[in-house]
């Protein structure tokens, strides 16, 4: 049940990440310092969730600890692009597809996870 609300947050967290990718794309600066909080916030409490399931679910594992791995690799993306908002420069393109081809790439393997699908 853990994971499925992480998804949740998950997908609430991309709807953010994808306007503030679009703005950026297209030239928008600064971002909205509100949504990327919103953004963040949520990712955030996705990835929580996915740690406490890791911790307290058995049989967390597979495909399950493969996403957890990639959001966290994510999460590190996205936090150097926030330091990058915070003090007002440019973000780098690379980082922004990186960070959200990996955060979709892990939201689509918890998804294959929660619905049993085998890859």
């Amino acid at each position: 049940m853990l994971t499925t609300w992480a998804a949740i947050l998950f997908a609430f967290a991309a709807l953010g990440g994808a306007t503030l990718a679009t703005l950026h794309f297209r030239g928008r600066n600064p971002l909205p310092m509100p949504l990327a909080l919103l953004h963040g916030l949520l990712a955030a409490g996705g990835l929580a969730l996915l740690v406490i399931a890791a911790l307290t679910q058995p049989g967390f594992g597979g495909l399950a600890l493969v996403s957890l791995l990639i959001f966290v690799i994510a999460a590190l993306g996205g936090f150097y692009l926030f330091s990058h908002h915070l003090r007002e420069r440019p973000l780098p393109s690379a980082v922004v597809l990186i960070h959200g081809g990996a955060a979709v790439v892990a939201f689509l393997l918890l998804l294959a996870y929660i619905l049993k699908i085998q890859i």
